[in-house]
């Protein structure tokens, strides 16, 4: 099949290389642009309790949802707020909403509390200003951001020599100051990715076009990508994470990268043997083809796996991942060939080296040592993962969006500075929902009002606003804690619910939302995925190795070894960001990327490995020697291939936001090991201690005739 493919695309190039582009003209000219949402409702199905608060209080209290800003008001001098700029404070926010304009997500901006008292701190130094959603506008939304800007244009414009300060944080605010660290992360990670690829591939190929290769490709590829997924989400009515579009740009060039390295490398090799431009891509793809189809496959498989998930925002990034790589997988068994078969031996200018097999390789002798002791190589390399995957058991995992932000943004500074001067938990309250057939009784809601305030983590309960139908009503609570930290949420989901559901009148449901409240449905639905998601990617992933090595055994201990990769990396990440780091916790989402990333293009490594020992073990040596061909031969790509991918993962650590770094991290680690620990000794030292048992029951071990009568008559077997 890929030998054909091969044919195809070496005789028939630049119409192949003419349908890429053309389709890609064509995708970006139709398809819809890429969206993301930052709202982490939209990532919950409507059962869980946070979300049908959420939407209970837009129906019954439109404008009346969590806080979409809150404005810091201090003096520029750093004293305490006096009358006068109390009065100027008040001023501003009733010249705010006019200012901005009827459009604007600005309902009104309220300076008081409920008791009728300026907002102002206990100190003195602080008064806030807390703004609220216009009728049937949403904070979620690119028209919000921009007001968001407009209104801190316009706040610098009204305290402008008022000796007054004003700095704005909350939902809307933060959702723009990620918005825009996104694109400096994405056009940071973008640059940093195509100078480490084109870098490393100039130290491996040392020609320019090979350098140039991959941004060719990979940008035709993105054009395709891009343009499907935003069609998959439009149909499907999918949302994705804000970040889906900067671990695009890694996934593609990483990718992409590989699968080039992987028909390079055989390609180059059959050019050394003698053969000719078209002859060597057609073997090329024939011997690599399968590795190639085989891990795209597992890749996408992994990451479909992901529609599984409860949690919108998995079921987003999946479909988009496995799209992408899909386009990724295709591009590289036509387009890839098809371009070297139009550039030929000139593909390698200007270096000369490629026609030199290299002589005392590093990986040879790599290679003998593990042939001799294949034991000690699987037992130390198993050893490391392990004592790595122990700490995988401290991972604490965190919930909260917004710490993944900068230091440096207004949002940031403006809600440390809030903090700093109020209660913790009073920069959100969190609303309970109280809803009932007929109409709520005034004492009734009042003893309601009484249990929540007795409720563990409950610092102050305002009174409670009823609907226009008086069937619903709305108590706010103020936490002891912040509400985004570990401790909210574990009140939010334990005391405060608890009481919320069990003072809740005779024919009345009471539900508990707001962030803590989110955070806790996400928890929920997390471990529920964990039982669901893992299990399914690893299940089909061992039935491509299965029917790729024709055997039951070997599919079990190299995914017994892709997860003890995947474990060594979450413990790995543990020790760096909450041992060394300081850190309380980790994003709640990052093992379920460490698992599909770590699983999945691990296994590409597996694959490109067990195939090439499979291979090595047809012309007729026994494991032990075919283990030592096949580091010896496969290491060098996949050595490459793990640089280049595990650099173009570290590059989302240059993003400046944390969520990014501990991602960043963890991938490019699990990647590294998966390379340099898993495949290139756990992997060859186990399937050669297990012997020719690990082909069970196919024997995919043993050369068939046509393969025998393959071999070169002037080369003993297996001689490259």
């Amino acid at each position: 099949m890929f030998a054909a493919l091969g044919r195809l695309t070496s005789r028939r190039p630049w119409i192949v290389i003419a349908t890429w582009v053309v389709l890609a003209i064509a995708v970006v000219a139709l398809a819809p642009a890429l969206e993301t949402t930052q709202e982490e409702s939209e990532f919950l199905p409507d059962h869980y309790e946070s979300v049908q608060a959420f939407e209970i209080q837009e129906e019954k209290f439109p404008g009346a949802t969590s806080p979409a800003a809150l404005i810091v008001f201090e003096r520029e001098d750093g004293e305490q707020l006096t009358a006068e700029d109390q009065a100027t404070i008040d001023q501003i926010a009733q010249d705010l909403g006019p200012e901005l304009g009827a459009e604007t997500f600005v309902q009104e901006v309220v300076t008081v509390g409920p008791d009728g008292e300026p907002n102002v701190s206990e100190d003195g130094f602080v008064q806030i200003g807390i703004v609220g959603l216009a009728e049937d506008a949403t904070g979620y939304d690119p028209q919000a951001y921009d007001d968001a800007e407009a209104m801190r244009d316009d706040l610098a414009d009204l305290t402008e020599g008022s000796g007054l300060s004003a700095t704005t944080t909350g939902s809307v605010p933060q959702g723009l100051d990620s918005q825009e660290s996104g694109e400096r992360a994405l056009a940071i990670v973008g640059i940093a990715t195509i100078v480490l690829i084109v870098g490393l591939l100039a130290i491996i190929f040392r020609s320019v076009i090979i350098c140039l290769m991959p941004i060719v490709v990979v940008t035709l590829v993105s054009m395709v990508a891009n343009g499907l997924i935003g069609w998959a989400n439009e149909i499907f009515d999918l949302k994705a994470d804000s970040s889906i579009e900067t671990i695009l740009v890694v996934v593609l060039y990483g990718i992409g990268t590989d699968y080039i390295l992987f028909f390079l490398f055989r390609y180059r090799e059959r050019l050394r043997q003698g053969e000719d431009t078209k002859a060597s891509v057609v073997h090329a793809l024939e011997r690599a083809g399968e590795a190639i189809a085989s891990a795209g496959g597992a890749v996408i498989v992994a990451f479909l796996a992901l529609l599984l998930s409860s949690l919108g925002i998995f079921k987003a990034i999946g479909p988009a991942l496995a799209i992408a790589v899909a386009v990724t997988l295709v591009a590289a068994l036509t387009l890839v060939p098809a371009v070297v078969t139009v550039l030929g031996r000139a593909l390698f200018w200007p270096s000369k080296k490629w026609k030199v097999e290299p002589t005392g390789d590093r990986f040879a002798k790599i290679g003998d040592s593990l042939g001799r002791r294949p034991g000690a190589f699987a037992a130390v390399s198993g050893g490391i993962l392990a004592v790595l995957a122990v700490f995988a058991f401290s991972f604490n995992p965190s919930f909260d969006f917004n710490s993944s932000l900068p230091d440096d943004v207004e949002s940031t500074e403006a809600l440390e500075t809030f903090q700093a001067h109020f209660a913790a938990g009073a920069s959100e309250p969190v609303p309970v929902i109280l809803q009932s057939d007929e109409p709520l009784d005034e004492a009734a809601l009042a003893e309601f009002g009484t249990a929540l305030a007795e409720a563990d983590g409950v610092a102050e309960v305002y009174p409670a606003t009823v609907s226009e139908d008086a069937t619903t009503a709305q108590v706010m609570l103020v936490l002891d804690s912040d509400p985004v930290s570990d401790q909210a949420l574990n009140d939010v989901k334990g005391p405060i619910r608890d009481a919320a559901h069990a003072a809740a009148p005779e024919g009345s449901e009471a539900f508990v939302g707001g962030t803590p409240g989110i955070f806790a449905d996400l928890q929920a639905a997390m471990v529920r995925d964990y039982k669901v998601v893992f299990p399914v990617a690893a299940l089909v992933i061992m039935l491509i190795l299965a029917l790729l090595l024709r055997s039951l055994v070997a599919p079990l201990y190299l995914m017994a070894a892709v997860g003890l990769s995947f474990a060594a990396t979450l413990g790995a990440t543990v020790i760096a960001f909450q041992f060394i780091g300081g850190d309380s916790g980790l994003i709640f989402m990052l093992p379920i990327y460490i698992y599909l990333f770590v699983t999945a293009l691990g296994t590409d490594y597996n694959i490109l490995m067990i195939a090439r020992l499979r291979e090595e073990a047809r012309e007729g040596k026994e494991p032990r020697p075919a283990a030592a061909e096949a580091v010896k031969h496969a290491g060098p790509t996949i050595a490459a291939a793990g640089v280049i991918l595990a650099g173009t993962f570290a590059s989302l650590m240059l993003s400046g936001n944390s969520l990014m770094m501990s991602m960043g991290f963890a991938l490019s680690f699990g990647i590294f090991i998966a390379a340099f620990v898993m495949a290139l000794f756990l992997t060859p030292g186990l399937t050669a201690v297990i012997g020719h048992a690990a082909w069970w029951p196919g024997h995919g071990d043993r050369a068939t005739p046509k393969e025998l009568s393959d071999v070169p008559a002037e080369e003993p077997a297996g001689q490259k």
